[in-house]
């Protein structure tokens, strides 16, 4: 079992703008205005922008324009093929120079356990993932998947070394309870990370008090586009730098 033994991001909390975005002239803008904020560390960036120019451009582009800044990719979702995928997800991560990558887990655990060793052996932080943000995903809301999933996901990460967690933004009262399971149960002082705001009615200063002290704000449309302009090139970067300084002061 390899252990990570270095944080991701060198702030105890973060914001992390979520580049679900098309072009790579929209990922320009968006970096643009959000480097020169010292609470912007790292970026997610997802399929999208990943299939249509491939990783190692994607990540350049954010690279060459905010020097220091991580790169997270969030594959939506990784770790749900068979096990022997893992290593060549590892290698493609690695390849094209991203930092960290976020895994959804839910082909089970030897999957799990396979994609987060691959991943370590080749260099790459890992995020793990359980539960989402929107409705009818666990069997209680309606969903497919058993109530207790997630924490089944986050128990075996926590087994392999993995520290940092994505749970629900919109959902504070189960951040609490994740948190509280991985502390009590794993002995694990977890770093989560969480999407779901504004638009998805998550509210940064709820999730901040129940996500503890270690706690990273994954927003996008809050950040790229705030007033919700149809044409992505109408909005400004003063636009979004505005919204940015809102969303830091809740942190």
């Amino acid at each position: 079992m390899t252990e990570e033994k270095t944080r991701l991001i060198g702030l105890d909390r973060s914001i992390i703008p979520a580049c679900d975005i098309k072009t790579l002239e929209q990922l320009a803008k968006v970096v643009d205005a959000c480097k020169g904020f010292d609470r912007v560390r790292a970026y997610k960036i997802g399929f999208s922008l990943g299939l249509r120019y491939g990783l190692p451009v994607v990540v350049a582009a954010v690279k060459s324009r905010h020097i220091g800044a991580k790169v997270i990719y969030d594959h939506q979702k990784a770790s749900t093929d068979i096990p022997g995928t893992g290593a060549e997800f590892a290698d493609t991560l690695k390849f094209g120079g991203v930092d960290a990558a976020i895994l959804f887990p839910q082909s089970g655990p030897v999957t799990e356990s396979a994609y987060i060793d691959a991943l370590h052996k080749a260099g790459v932080h890992v995020i793990v993932g359980g539960e989402m943000t929107h409705q009818g995903y666990l069997v209680g809301d309606g969903g497919f998947l058993s109530d207790d999933a997630p924490k089944k996901m986050y128990g075996e990460a926590a087994q392999h070394g993995v520290v940092d967690f994505v749970v629900p933004g919109n959902k504070p009262d189960r951040i609490a309870e994740y948190r509280e399971f991985l502390v009590k149960e794993h002995h694990v002082t977890p770093i989560l990370y969480s999407p779901g705001f504004v638009k998805q009615g998550g509210k940064i200063t709820d999730s901040a008090n129940a996500a503890g002290p270690f706690w990273h704000a994954i927003v996008g449309g809050a950040v790229y586009n705030p007033n919700n302009r149809p044409n992505f090139d109408d909005v400004t970067v003063e636009e979004i730098r505005a919204s940015l300084e809102q969303l830091v002061s809740k942190l």
